[in-house]
């Protein structure tokens, strides 16, 4: 899994491994990925993984394909928020995210990251997907970038939808259904899932959710194998006892 040396990410790794999966610890830092894999324990492996470096990419399919040859879950969730100044607060960064004024070469940076990285490490694991009975991606997104959600006046966080970070998880959200509808007659399925307003680096740890509590969602969404492909769902404290986040 991409992303899984911290936060959200960690909890969904340390969960998959204390129930018995093989976890390769994606992470751009080598020796991070190593100091979690000490952390989460079980039958858990550091992998060096930028989703912005193709030849970080094909290196971290190579070494799974030649250890394991094949995987039954891919859990994408590497993602930037902003590309700016750091230190700001999450007030700051929205504010120069709006757009009319976002600076389009931090807008390409997130979402190099968040949009374009995320498909690519996709599309290079899917052979690796395909030698599985069946298999499943998990890929980490947000209710922010809900167009629905958005487009409604009542709802109290619209003000946080900005160009960078919010509109590149509609655009993910959008690629993912699209892979969806590309493999629902393939042994994989696709699922997408907000862990709520998260307290982590993302957000400058201002959320309101623990991260404890915004992992809930994603594990259960990476753990469940009867989910019906092409799912959007999210805590249920906002999506409701369905957990479904509407498009």
């Amino acid at each position: 899994m991409t992303g899984a040396n911290t936060g959200v990410g960690f909890q969904i790794a340390k969960a998959l491994a204390d129930n018995g999966y093989t976890v390769y610890i994606g992470a751009r830092n080598q020796e991070k990925g190593e100091t979690a894999v000490t952390e989460i324990g079980g039958q858990s492996k550091a992998v060096q993984l930028d989703i912005t470096d193709p030849q970080s990419i094909d290196a971290a399919v190579t070494q799974i394909q030649s250890e394991a040859g094949y995987l039954t879950l891919l859990v994408n969730n590497a993602a930037i928020s902003n590309a700016g100044k750091p230190g700001r607060t999450m007030e700051e960064v929205l504010g120069a995210q709006r757009a009319s004024i976002a600076p389009i070469d931090e807008m390409k940076t997130v979402w190099e990251t968040n949009v374009f990285g995320t498909l690519a490490v996709t599309q290079a694991f899917l052979p690796l997907l395909r030698k599985a009975e069946t298999a499943r991606i998990v890929t980490v997104s947000s209710a922010l970038g809900s167009l629905t959600l958005n487009a409604s006046p009542t709802n109290p966080y619209r003000l946080a939808f900005d160009a960078v970070y919010g509109a590149s998880k509609t655009a993910l959200n959008g690629i993912f259904l699209s892979l969806a509808i590309d493999l629902e007659n393939t042994n994989i399925k696709i699922h997408l899932v907000s862990p709520g307003f998260t307290a982590t680096a993302l957000n400058n740890f201002q959320g309101t959710d623990t991260v404890e509590e915004g992992s809930i969602e994603p594990i259960r969404v990476a753990l469940a194998e009867d989910i019906p492909t092409g799912s959007f769902t999210g805590p249920a404290h906002y999506a409701g006892s369905d957990n479904i986040v509407p498009w």
